[in-house]
């Protein structure tokens, strides 16, 4: 899910005859590359045609991110079908205090209320558990903090599922996906306390420069989407300017942040190119060595 205020700015360009027309597909990539973090189950069209359509255009894996309980489940099972798509399970920061509270709207899926309290947590995170332990599933997340949506009141039950993530997550040995939303102090500080697993990914890196040298310092990866292609994000364009080449990752976060010229239109895997060739301008090389880079960090990052 997005974790800058670009999604909500997303909308205001959805006005206007064909914006929510499909993209057409960009050239395609010399060098494939890796979506390393989308959503699947809530695109359109199904998952054969979203894969054939990415693959055509260079895009030949695609990590499948797990929100809650449901769409944990569905990413662990269409990842064990497609050879092609690894999983990563998650209840999603604003997950966690919908279900300490009993409320299931939002992200969740859960269908009728549940019983609230620590206990339906434990409960839920026991699950998220067990799918983390499947050898599809490569990462558990999308998890962390978000103070864009939850306030005040949520942040104690963001943060314990948090720490429960990170301890999850390294002691199956898998990569911790970060969504990190209003919140990057908070975000660090958690890390340095619990101690981030071996490979940490900050999907859709919303920090500035000086957050990526702090990232950098600590290993972690760092995932751009098509935000990054805003004319407003010239925050992110510095981070990738600093940001260690080795530790860059791209993705989609599909059928968000759909890149420009296509803001406001559904995004989907196959459009990683697009981001992949603004990501190449602002780094000054050419898309070759910036493919060829995002593939085998990708690779690195997620242990396929």
């Amino acid at each position: 899910m997005p974790s800058s205020d670009e999604k909500s700015g997303e909308k205001s360009g959805e006005k206007g005859g064909g914006k929510n027309a499909a993209p057409p597909l960009p050239e395609p990539l010399r060098v494939a590359v890796a979506d390393s973090h989308t959503h699947l189950d809530m695109q359109g069209g199904t998952v054969d045609e979203a894969l054939a359509k990415a693959a055509a255009v260079g895009v030949t894996t695609v990590v499948q991110v797990g929100c809650d309980l449901s769409g944990s489940r569905w990413a662990a099972e269409t990842a064990a079908a497609y050879e092609s798509v690894h999983a990563t399970v998650a209840l999603h920061p604003n997950e966690a205090p919908r279900i300490v509270h009993g409320d299931p709207d939002g992200w969740s899926r859960q269908g009728p209320r549940r019983p609230a309290g620590d206990a339906a947590l434990d409960e839920a995170l026991a699950e998220i558990d067990r799918l983390a332990a499947l050898p599809q599933v490569k990462g558990v997340g999308e998890t962390g903090l978000d103070y864009f949506r939850t306030g005040p009141e949520g942040k104690e039950a963001q943060e314990r599922s948090f720490r429960a993530h990170i301890e999850i997550a390294k002691r199956h040995g898998k990569t911790l996906v970060i969504h990190d939303r209003d919140a990057h102090a908070d975000v660090l500080r958690v890390l340095k306390e619990e101690g981030a697993p071996e490979r940490t990914v900050f999907h859709c890196y919303s920090g500035d420069a000086e957050m990526a040298r702090v990232c950098a310092e600590a290993g972690y990866f760092m995932s751009f989407a098509g935000n990054v292609t805003f004319k407003n994000a010239q925050n992110l364009r510095d981070a990738l300017a600093v940001a260690p080449l080795e530790l860059v990752l791209v993705e989609t976060d599909a059928p968000f942040l759909t890149p420009v010229p296509y803001r406001g239109r559904p995004n989907a895997p196959y459009l990683v190119p697009v981001t992949v060739r603004a990501m190449a301008a602002v780094r000054g090389i050419d898309e070759d060595a910036m493919a060829t880079a995002l593939a085998a960090n990708t690779a690195r990052a997620f242990g396929y």
